[in-house]
């Protein structure tokens, strides 16, 4: 499928905005982060915000999950050393790892599109372009919200589950890059029988590099949405989208106060 049209937030005007990058945060915590960065943007206090991350392993469970689609039995998960979070987004189970880039946008929804539909289908055009950079043809399948790859047999490569909370987004997407997939294999990946799951590195046939992926998935968020992305926040240090990685154990100082729990 090719790459749909320019979205018309960003043929029409530019909106600056903040990325912020973390190697790895646990779950909690950048759940945290992301109510108070939302209670932050309907005040008007923070620009529209991207924040791309990796997890520690975690399972968490959406608005529609359903006992059967991790087999009855939440205590195996844990027991099997996975923390499980029941949180707000759409949709039901999903795994979130290392290796997995997962992205928060916090922005005024009204700003961007029309409403949520038009919101999940621009995620997963940021989604297929970034895929495209690797030569993966990322497709959508109507009634699954995501990003799939083959025809015959399609594999889910990325999920999507948002919330609206007062016009502004929580929660988002989460792409497969180079990680461990065996922990889907837990559960009912998005409460879909007999979902297939796979990773850029599968079809590749190596790992991709996490921080080239990352960066790519900014900027084609800034495509899609029309942002100009002025300031970059990397593991607590302003930079520029060249710099490299830092320790995984820092926030972003302008919200080191609040996103502790």
């Amino acid at each position: 499928m090719t790459p749909s049209p320019m979205s018309p937030a960003a043929q029409q005007t530019t909106t600056q905005g903040t990325v912020v990058f973390y190697d790895r945060l646990e779950y909690g915590r950048a759940w945290t982060l992301q109510r108070t960065l939302v209670e932050e943007r309907i005040a008007e206090r923070c620009p529209d915000t991207l924040v791309l991350l990796e997890h520690h392993a975690v399972f968490t469970i959406g608005r529609s999950g359903r006992e059967d689609h991790w087999g009855y039995d939440e205590r195996r998960l844990i027991q099997s050393g996975y923390p499980v979070y029941r949180i707000e987004r759409g949709g039901s189970i999903t795994f979130h790892g290392p290796g997995q880039i997962v992205g928060y946008p916090i922005l005024r929804l009204a700003s961007f599109c029309a409403g949520p539909k038009a919101y999940v289908h621009m995620l997963e055009e940021v989604l297929i372009r970034t895929l495209a950079t690797w030569g993966i043809a990322g497709r959508r399948i109507d009634t699954w919200p995501g990003v799939w790859v083959g025809l015959e047999q399609p594999a889910k490569i990325a999920a999507i589950g948002v919330k609206i909370q007062r016009g502004v987004t929580m929660h988002g997407l989460a792409l497969n890059a180079t990680m461990d997939l065996s922990p889907f294999q837990l559960v009912r990946p998005c409460g879909i029988q007999g979902c297939r799951v796979t990773s850029m590195a599968d079809i590749l046939g190596h790992d991709v590099g996490i921080d080239r992926v990352r960066h790519r998935m900014a900027e084609a968020f800034a495509e899609v949405f029309g942002i100009e992305w002025t300031k970059w926040i990397m593991n607590g240090q302003p930079g520029n989208h060249d710099a490299g990685r830092g320790t995984d154990e820092h926030r972003p100082r302008e919200f080191a106060d609040e996103s502790e729990e």
